[in-house]
């Protein structure tokens, strides 16, 4: 820990690296599972915001849970089974990771308003700073990073 006395910076020795905040939620892909997430990135959200003293403004907010619901409805509409929301955050960013059973990695359309449906990775790509498509032994992961302070 470090204190601020008068301008000076004074180390104290208990200095320690301070870990992401983490949380995770497995959902059966039932009815309901993707308001559930929503919920539950919020209240993730509300805790990092306590805990880390985040800043995320209505926008933030908004464009995190947009998001959560993508990336769910995505593992809930393609995956054969239960799928894994993942999210880690500090006082800038919070990257949230969605696990599901299928292997067909997801595809990204190209810009077109005209289509109909299709474009939620399209959303993915353009709100978080970073996106992983990976395949892992059960399926995939697909993980966004997403700054609060943009």
């Amino acid at each position: 820990m470090t204190k601020h006395l008068g301008g000076a910076v004074i180390p104290t020795g208990f200095d320690v690296p301070v870990q992401p905040l983490w949380r995770a939620a497995h959902y059966t892909g039932e009815l309901g599972c993707i308001a559930e997430a929503r919920a539950f990135a919020a209240r993730f959200l509300e805790q990092l915001c306590t805990e880390w003293c985040a800043v995320a403004d209505r926008r933030a907010c908004g464009e995190l849970l947009l998001v959560v619901t993508e990336l769910v409805t995505n593992a809930d509409r393609h995956s054969n089974g239960p799928y894994i929301l993942e999210l880690e955050g500090t006082d800038s960013a919070v990257t949230v990771g969605v696990y599901d059973s299928s292997a067909a990695l997801p595809r990204r359309y190209p810009r077109d308003p005209e289509r109909v449906g299709r474009h939620g990775m399209e959303i993915v790509y353009a709100l978080a700073s970073e996106v992983v498509v990976e395949r892992v032994p059960v399926g995939k992961r697909v993980r966004a990073r997403f700054e609060l302070n943009r």
